[in-house]
């Protein structure tokens, strides 16, 4: 067997290296990480600039890019094996509910569940790395029964959310799904030394929707929330209101009656 592990915090983030610790003890593991910290990046594609990858010292490839550059180039070009599975993370901070759109480590995954490669995010709930021992126990515990019991319908894509906890290993597996977030705060207007306003992105809203089911109730609750994720964002059940509506414009206009 054959793991390829990444993540978006960077090639040397104590996350990243604990996770492909714990993968050796499984199969044969390649690790392809960014050479910055990528979080927030999201599913973006470095498309108008050339990429480099380099071996560090640690052993990790390192790309110059963003985590799904990194899965992408070591799926199509870097890698002389494809991988049965890919991991990412364990990511220095949550990834629940919306914000799952904008990770990086998310990104990493679905990367490579669109190539056909099942795939699972890792995070840590919780900044500063603060009990990751017991967190990567706890990673350990779930590839443990990924790999021994595969689930049937395959590619598959989850997002695991591990709390921040000593006892994080013993803790309770609920399959969750995503919770919300409201908007985030508004941008902070600072001025440059020259004098031009300048803008950071403000702060995380607060939780909107975190009821029974959600990652967030779960992770506040004291489980590892493991949910399943899918790439159709279709609105299927809008879609048969906005086929009336296409069609009452169409008999609407001029050419339609």
């Amino acid at each position: 067997m054959r793991i390829l592990v990444a993540n978006d915090d960077g090639y040397l983030a104590p996350g990243l290296l604990a996770l492909a610790q714990v993968c050796r003890e499984f199969a044969d593991v390649d690790v392809v990480a960014p050479e910055q910290n990528a979080s927030g990046t999201s599913n973006a594609l470095s498309l108008h600039r050339p990429l480099s990858a380099w071996k560090a010292s640690n052993g990790v490839q390192v790309v110059n890019g963003t985590p799904s550059d990194c899965v992408h180039v070591a799926l199509t070009g870097l890698l002389d094996a494809r991988p049965d599975l890919i991991v990412s993370g364990i990511n220095n901070g949550a990834n629940l509910g919306d914000d799952t759109l904008y990770s990086g480590t998310v990104a990493a995954a679905t990367e490579g569940y669109l190539f056909g490669v099942p795939a699972i995010a890792f995070s840590l709930v919780g900044h500063g790395w603060q009990h990751l021992e017991a967190a990567t126990a706890a990673a350990r515990r779930l590839l443990a029964d990924v790999i021994q019991r595969p689930p049937a319908a395959a590619p598959w894509l989850l997002n695991v959310n591990i709390p921040s906890r000593a006892d994080a290993a013993s803790l309770p597996i609920q399959v969750t799904r995503l919770g919300r977030r409201h908007a985030s705060e508004p941008v902070v207007r600072q001025f440059s030394p020259r004098g031009d306003p300048i803008y950071w992105i403000g702060a995380q809203g607060d939780v909107r929707e975190a009821g029974v089911g959600t990652d967030f109730h779960a992770t506040a609750n004291g489980c590892i929330s493991v949910t399943p994720l899918q790439i159709d964002l279709t609105h299927h059940a809008a879609t048969p209101e906005w086929t009336r509506w296409v069609a009452g414009a169409a008999a609407a206009s001029p050419s339609g009656g």
